[in-house]
């Protein structure tokens, strides 16, 4: 996840609540991996279709 979407994402679970362990229950994957994801770690294909789904639920 590039740098400027990682602040906006973590910006938005911080204004709405949701907390990462959240994020990563409505995946159905573990909440290090969503760490991963948000911090640039995971880049893959699966990775970015994870992205699209964090967006939507922070309606980003």
């Amino acid at each position: 996840m590039q740098s400027d979407l990682a602040a906006l994402v973590k910006s938005e679970m911080y204004k709405q609540g949701i907390t990462q362990k959240k994020i990563a229950e409505l995946l159905g994957v573990s909440s290090p991996y969503v760490s991963d994801i948000i911090n640039g770690r995971r880049n893959g294909a699966k990775a970015q279709k994870h992205v699209e789904h964090i967006r939507k639920i922070l309606g980003i």
